[in-house]
């Protein structure tokens, strides 16, 4: 039964990131799994149950492993290399929820039983907010950096991937980490050279 309803899960995660969970019916999620629409309610009793699973499941993963990863201790030039890392290494197994969240999140947000989603969130970011603040306390990152600015393009820069990243690509995701990390922290410049343009 255990493995039958987590088979389910991965069928409608694929389904709802593909055609957005309000466009994807219970048909369909039965009709992708071999099986009558009624027997679907056996291990679900609704689409919002099977979104739920998927998405809560997604973000406290997620936030186990950067918790994990700020406790681990270090500079903040460590930790969020950490983050980030983790980050990117979330993306192959939980590519369909990412979609979701992005597709979906302000609809799903909006119903009290995804209240989760805004907690999250706002954990979530406060742990990266944190790691950066510091980071410019110690010098480590420039003062000027916005942090909240900082934290959303790292964020937006990330979750993109999952649009166009292949598994069975040349690169995994921690390859992806690294190269992510090299242009953040080191740039694309080269010494001698002026920086931003004057707009």
């Amino acid at each position: 039964m255990s493995q039958r309803r987590d088979s389910l899960v991965r069928l409608a995660a694929e389904l709802f990131a593909r055609k957005g969970f309000q466009a994807t019916t219970v048909r369909e999620i039965a009709d992708k799994a071999g099986i009558l629409s009624g027997s679907l309610y056996h291990h679900f009793d609704s689409k919002e149950s099977i979104v739920d699973e998927i998405l809560s499941s997604y973000l406290e993963e997620l936030l186990r492993d950067y918790r994990a990863a700020i406790a681990a201790g270090g500079t903040s030039r460590e930790l969020l290399a950490r983050l980030i890392t983790v980050a990117y290494a979330s993306i192959e197994p939980h590519r369909a929820a990412i979609t979701v969240v992005q597709n979906d999140w302000q609809y799903l947000r909006q119903f009290p039983r995804f209240a989760y989603l805004d907690r999250s969130e706002k954990e979530i970011e406060e742990l990266w907010l944190d790691v950066i603040v510091a980071g410019r306390a110690s010098g480590a990152f420039r003062e000027g950096a916005d942090a909240k600015l900082t934290y959303r393009m790292i964020r937006d820069t990330i979750w993109v991937t999952v649009r166009w990243y292949r598994p069975d690509g040349p690169l995994g995701t921690s390859d992806l980490a690294a190269h992510f990390m090299t242009v953040l922290f080191d740039g694309i410049g080269t010494d001698g050279q002026p920086g931003a343009p004057s707009l």
